[in-house]
């Protein structure tokens, strides 16, 4: 399945090799968690196969909502709570089985550490993931649900094969009766 949340001008290669040279492969079973709201964030990985979506509850209700993905070929990472080893803020749990390279808050650093080009690199992922964060909260805000619903499946073709109803109008920030709505709308706009 190809995703394009990641379609950008970052060259990562650096830090794939050395997921590849230093990370642990692990196997996750799908619904096995990578990292737990709450619990020291731990992980930074590299997705070989599989995918992995991201869970964080409501306050006032506790509510289960979807707020991101890391498909294969990405990094799966709570980012800033890992760098700076504070509790997780999102529960990262496997869609389905997947395998991942995984290292330490440690091993990171060092690799940052090595040069002024790994430096370099490390403010441009928290630039890129700034980047993302804000054109999805534009997205929230800026368009609407159909829009949201068409934009996610253009950026990740297939997800609707691996997501159920009740994710995709989570990460949507929709009810699911929404999805449905879209959905036939959209079948219906295709018979015209």
């Amino acid at each position: 399945m190809e995703q394009r949340f990641s379609n950008n001008s970052l060259d990562l290669e650096k830090l794939r090799e050395f997921c590849k040279q230093e990370g642990e492969a692990v196997t996750y079973r799908k619904g096995d968690q990578l990292e737990r709201e709450g619990d020291p964030a731990r992980w930074f990985a590299y997705v070989e196969s599989g995918c992995f979506k991201y869970v964080t509850h409501g306050i006032s209700d506790d509510k289960a909502h979807i707020t991101w993905f890391s498909f294969e070929g990405e990094f799966v990472v709570d980012y800033p709570t890992f760098l700076y080893a504070c509790p997780a803020q999102t529960t990262i749990v496997a869609m389905m089985p997947s395998r991942v390279l995984r290292v330490t808050g440690q091993q990171l650093e060092q690799f940052f550490d090595q040069s002024k080009e790994t430096m370099k690199l490390r403010a441009v992922i928290a630039e890129h993931i700034l980047f993302q964060f804000r054109s999805r909260y534009l997205d929230l805000h800026c368009t609407t649900a159909r829009e949201r619903y068409e934009l996610l499946m253009q950026r990740c073709p297939g997800i609707v094969d691996l997501l159920d109803l009740q994710d995709i109008a989570s990460f949507l920030n929709v009810h699911p009766n929404t999805i449905s709505k879209i959905r036939r709308d959209i079948t219906f706009d295709c018979r015209k």
